[in-house]
């Protein structure tokens, strides 16, 4: 891929939010187009195997670095060390996230509805998601800045465009344990926000800022759920984890130059109708 515009090769990336489901995807997609990656996440172990399992897969440099981006000192430790080894940041992928979901049997009951939905968790989702996204673009985005280049992509949802639709959780025989609480929705709104104002902000100092919104992915739901989401959607299917490689490739490198401000949704089209 080398000599490509989809290229990474000696661009050096960070993913947080690496451990989880599409964060490890991340983490293989941008090693794989040539990137020094450095994954980071709350829990040192998880990274410390992905680096590993990247650095066999792609033969390049991988990092780990076990940070909280919703605590400032923890994320400032983060730059250091990244200061200390790669030296700079070109790519900023913020997928750390807080998102109740159907598959977690902790998330079922009345808890999640919005009448009754505590404002321990709703604040969290906002340190995590939101101020979290706001550390980590104001504290490693800075480096982009003064070095007058880079790419930074916020994870964001198709819930921060449309509303979630209640009834995909609705049994057959009208029952519901499940509801999507208003606090990823509104979490992934905001930083849909912050991120159309750092493009404005960043824009003469070469620091291109975008989003990307995924839509469900598929991951051990039940059966139901799935054909549910399956029905809703225009492809007739729920996201695998990797479908959204390519478009994150794309945002963060230099084939989406002229490209900032942006929400690249990616969803099968549930936003379409």
């Amino acid at each position: 891929m080398a000599g490509s515009p989809f290229s990474l090769h000696g661009k050096v990336a960070v993913v947080t939010g690496a451990a989880g489901l599409l964060g490890v995807r991340h983490g293989h997609a941008l090693a794989a187009a040539g990137a020094e990656v450095i994954v980071t996440d709350l829990q040192a172990a998880p990274c410390e195997a992905l680096a590993r399992e990247l650095r066999a897969a792609y033969g390049g440099a991988a990092h780990a670095v076990a940070a909280d981006v919703g605590e400032r000192t923890s994320v400032e430790n983060l730059r250091d060390q990244i200061l200390n080894g790669p030296g700079r940041i070109d790519v900023l992928v913020n997928n750390a996230a807080l998102n109740e979901k159907v598959e977690d049997p902790l998330a079922s009951g009345d808890l999640l509805r919005f009448e009754n939905f505590p404002l321990e968790l709703w604040e969290n989702a906002f340190r995590v998601n939101v101020t979290g996204t706001f550390l980590t673009c104001r504290i490693l985005g800075s480096l982009m800045a003064r070095q007058g280049s880079g790419s930074i992509v916020n994870l964001a949802s198709t819930y921060a465009v449309v509303a979630p639709d209640q009834s995909l959780y609705r049994q057959p025989d009208g029952t519901q344990t499940f509801w999507k609480s208003p606090a990823y929705p509104a979490t992934k709104g905001a930083v849909l926000a912050l991120t159309r104002f750092l493009a404005a902000y960043w824009g003469r100092a070469g620091v291109r800022v975008n989003a990307l919104s995924p839509g469900g992915v598929e991951n051990g739901q039940e059966a139901g759920f799935i054909a549910r989401y399956a029905e809703r959607t225009p492809l007739g299917r729920m996201a695998r984890p990797g479908d959204y490689e390519g478009a994150l490739v794309f945002l963060a490198s230099d084939a989406s130059a002229y490209m900032t401000g942006a929400n690249l949704i990616v969803d099968g089209g549930w936003t379409a109708w």
